[in-house]
Formats: structure tokens, sequence, C-alpha cells
């Protein structure tokens, strides 16, 4: 169900957060900064984000039952979506709660300097676990843009501990600055609203996510080149006169359900077009074993055209 690469970037990203957020709540004990507590909070979540991809890695892996014939895969993109609503949800808004509560009643940081090691620390952990996921995502993208590759990717592994990393550089980098202009200013209330800053951070994050999340819930369809491959077999067949996609679904990230049309030759019977229709069914599962389900729809040449012609006004 997935790559061993999209584990390999999960399991880097969660033995890298669970260390970090165990020193930040130390540290955010010993000093009494808004920022390091929601940094620790942070990578908290983080970790428990990665343990439910894990969960949800491994649901999608379970064979087909006689209640899900299609098998689990969609139990990956469900617990995906959960992992954005616990960014926002606890991520943003705990950060959020404690950079106002800071500002309202600001209090100045004790040992500046535990702050200071932690955060270094947590710098280093998080950049062994974002070079990890950016090196997979860079092998896996090809020559796309990153932002298409994310749009297309049907693996929101890959792409949810990617941006999770991003989020937490950025948001140890927020926390420096926010500390560093506290202790040098004299200025208490700016360590809260580096907190603030952490939280609208995690906010943008998980909205743009749960909107990725979301697409591969309800449905996206296969890649052009899936689905041009198999009309392609279909036309090649011996007995097929014409082939047209009726329509595709990722049910996961390598299953794929999928229909097409077929314009059959008159003068076969309907045992040659129970043939043709198994040779296509296996051709089709050797070149893309992705493919989970290929329906056939035998339909007229003069069908075919009408949806073709229908299809094209639609779009």
């Amino acid at each position: 169900m997935a790559s061993r690469a999209s584990k390999r970037v999960i399991y880097a990203a969660l033995v890298g957060n669970l260390l970090v957020a165990l020193t930040k709540f130390v540290a955010a004990g010993l000093t009494g900064s808004s920022a390091m507590a929601s940094e620790a909070v942070h990578s908290l979540v983080d970790t428990g984000n990665e343990v439910l991809l894990i969960y949800g890695l491994r649901r999608a892996a379970r064979p087909p039952d006689e209640l899900h014939p299609l098998g689990h895969g969609r139990e990956l993109y469900f617990w995906s979506f959960i992992v954005t609503i616990l960014i926002f949800a606890l991520g943003a808004g705990v950060s959020l709660y404690q950079g106002v509560r800071h500002i309202v009643a600001s209090v100045p940081i004790s040992n500046p300097i535990v702050n200071y090691v932690v955060l270094g620390l947590a710098l280093v952990l998080e950049s062994a676990s974002w070079s990890v996921a950016i090196k997979e995502f860079r092998s896996a993208k090809g020559k796309r843009g990153y932002l298409e590759a994310v749009r297309q990717s049907k693996d929101p592994t890959m792409f949810m501990v990617l941006f999770e990393d991003t989020a937490a550089l950025l948001g140890v980098a927020i926390a420096l600055a926010g500390i560093a202009a506290s202790q040098a200013l004299d200025r208490p209330e700016l360590d809260g609203a580096a907190s603030i800053g952490i939280g609208l951070l995690l906010a943008i994050v998980a909205m743009f996510l749960a909107r990725e999340s979301k697409g591969l819930l309800i449905g996206e369809p296969a890649s052009s080149e899936v689905v041009a491959s198999i009309c392609a077999i279909a036309r090649a067949q011996p007995g097929v006169e014409r082939a047209n996609a009726l329509f595709t679904v990722h049910l996961g990230p390598e299953q794929i359900v999928a229909a097409i049309s077929a314009d059959f030759v008159d003068t076969i019977s309907a045992a040659d077009v129970e043939a043709v229709v198994a040779a296509i069914e296996d051709r089709v599962s050797m070149v893309h074993p992705e493919i989970v389900l290929l329906l056939i729809k035998p339909q007229s040449g003069a069908a075919l055209a009408r949806a073709r012609t229908r299809r094209s006004a639609g779009a």
C-alpha cells in the first residue's frame, strides 16, 4: 500500500519529533517561555501525527473482506485528514492560546540559555528529518514543480511529513527570534508574540493540508498517463475497434478503480468478447498492478462518439 520511502520518511520524523518534544517540554518548564511551550506542543502534535499516519498505513494495507470488497485503501486518506485537524486544533489552537495568555500576563524568561541550547538541538534534529523527507519527495516528484507534485500526489504521507518538518523548522526560527528579542529588548510580551506567530504558521499549514487531504478522501482520478496507457492497451487488443476512458478513481496511493468503454468488432461472438475482455484485464494488471478493478463496458462506435462529444462540451 505504501512505498518503503514513505515509511522511512514517517519513522525518521517520528523519532526526531519525539526527542525534540521531550527536550522542549523540559526547557519550557525550566524557563517559563511561552514560545518554547508552543514549540513543545507543536512537536508533540507532530509526533502524534506520525503515529496516526503509521496506523493509517497499516489499516489501509488490510486485504479486502466481505464488507470492503475493494480493500481499505481510503483508511490512509481518512487518517491523513484527521492529522490536519489535529495540527489546526491542537498545534495552532494551543500556540495561539499560549501567546495571548503570555502577552496579557507576561513574565520574564528565566535561564534563557537553556532555550537556546534546546532550540539549537531541535534545529539539528528537525533538519535531519527534513532532509530525509525532501530527498524522498524530490525523487518522487520527478520533473514536476513542488506545488504541482503535491497537488497531483496520491500519497499524503510524503507531502504531509515534508510540510510538518518545514513548519517545524520555521517554528524553531520564530521561537528563537521571539526569545532573543524578548531578552534583548527586555519585553517579555515578544515571547508571547512569537507563540502567536507559531500558531498562525500551523493554522496556514493545516488548512493547506486539509484541502489536499479532502480531495483524496472524496476521490481523485488517476494520472493522465495511466488513463492513456489503459486505453492504449484496450485498443491494441485484437477484436477492439475503439476504447475510451469512462472514469478512474484512487482508493489509495496504489489502488485504482478504472472503467473504460470499448467498441468490439461486430463479427465476433459473445464468447470472443469475453476472451478479449479477459486478455485486456490480464494485460492491464501486468502493466499497472495498482489497478485493483477494471470495468469494461461494451459500447457502439456511435455511442462512443456521442460520449466523447458530451465530455468535450462539458470541459
